[in-house]
């Protein structure tokens, strides 16, 4: 009888160790092609440097092109849960897709890490969280310095789609009870490679500012038209532009322009005792040390942001499930609603069950294109 409990026992170790030895896959769509390709390149680099494995367990990491088409986002998400058996959702880096992976993380009882900023509300999409930080925070930055800076009157430029809805939307919350207003509101599509008249329209009241809401180097194109309309107020960008394709697309014209950001693309500008500047220095030193001096940008920082929230709630995770069941994806859940503040390159999140956008509203700082550089605000 004692032999058979030893072999018994024996086994059940034998079992525990293989599935302690269980990968965790990890299924990411990203525009690698199409108009915000530009967005999902700079992801994909900064996720080849990802650890290949957290605590002991190794990463299989899938990335799949959607070619910024929402229908494909959703093809790819579908795919990555339902034949790739992943054990969590990243992506995408644009708005429109990333909604797309979000239906199927609600749907398949998947956690969804986004690359960029969707309405991460429990009831619209209840296993998504955001890792840029939400419309609103970064409109409460914005709203901020045009209220300190004089600004009254503001005309709208941004994309016809959910990010610039989102964007004008908070906006808007934020204004309420200010003397700030919007006078005119232009949309246009991420494929235009004109805005002309859009432009014409904005500035026809001469506002005091406008917002262009648009990202990557496609932000660089409704900056220069404004200037090339004659404007001379103040221009914003939002976070979707902060990158140094808008320099480099935008030259002289985008001078003087303000980007809201998050704190890491000014990591050495940050006070010592800030949260983020310890993490935010790593991810530049390292970021930097591979593709040259100045070459961070905004949304490597989030790719690497999904690195070091991995890094913390896996570990919790597997202390009550193993990877590829439905459980583990549940514990993940639970490990990050209640992991409490993370420090990440773009800010401190601190996901709840019923706050998934995790950041506050000091998070976003306001930076200033000075001599073809960031100057923190």
């Amino acid at each position: 009888m004692k032999a058979i409990k030893t072999l018994v026992a024996a086994s059940i170790a034998v079992l525990l160790a293989g599935a302690a030895q269980a990968d965790i896959n990890i299924g990411i769509s990203l525009p690698l092609t199409g108009p915000t390709s530009a967005l999902g390149v700079a992801s994909k680099a900064s996720i080849a440097m990802w650890p290949t494995s957290i605590a002991g367990q190794k990463l299989n990491v899938i990335i799949l092109d959607d070619a910024t088409d929402p229908s494909l986002a959703a093809k790819n998400a579908r795919r990555l849960v339902s034949e790739d058996k992943v054990d969590i959702l990243f992506g995408s880096a644009s708005t429109p897709t990333a909604n797309a992976v979000a239906t199927v993380a609600a749907e398949s009882g998947t956690v969804q890490l986004t690359f960029a900023p969707i309405d991460v509300s429990t009831a619209k999409s209840p296993w998504s969280y955001n890792l840029p930080q939400s419309t609103l925070v970064m409109s409460h930055a914005l709203v901020a310095h045009m209220k300190k800076n004089g600004v009254k009157t503001v005309g709208f430029l941004g994309y016809a789609d959910a990010f610039g809805e989102l964007f004008l939307r908070d906006m808007k919350v934020k204004m309420t009870g200010t003397d700030l207003k919007f006078v005119s509101e232009e949309r246009f599509a991420r494929t235009d490679t004109s805005v002309t008249g859009q432009a014409l329209k904005v500035t026809a009241g001469n506002p005091d500012a406008i917002l262009i809401v648009a990202s990557g180097s496609g932000a660089a194109m409704p900056h220069k038209a404004l200037i090339e309309r004659g404007y001379k107020g103040k221009i914003y960008q939002t976070h979707g532009a902060a990158s140094r394709d808008l320099m480099r697309v935008g030259g002289k014209d985008v001078e003087g322009g303000y980007v809201v950001a998050g704190p890491g693309m000014v990591a050495e500008q940050l006070p010592a005792n800030h949260p983020s500047k310890a993490v935010a220095l790593a991810h530049v030193q390292a970021w930097e040390k591979a593709f040259g001096p100045n070459s961070r940008n905004t949304f490597a920082g989030h790719a690497y942001d999904g690195s070091v929230v991995l890094q913390k709630i896996i570990p919790i995770a597997l202390k009550s499930a193993q990877p590829g069941t439905k459980e583990f994806r549940g514990a993940l859940k639970a490990a990050l609603e209640n992991a409490g503040p993370i420090a990440l390159f773009h800010g401190t999140v601190n996901y709840t069950a019923s706050n998934h956008a995790g950041y506050t509203d000091d998070t976003g700082v306001v930076m200033r294109i000075t001599n073809g550089d960031w100057k923190i605000q």
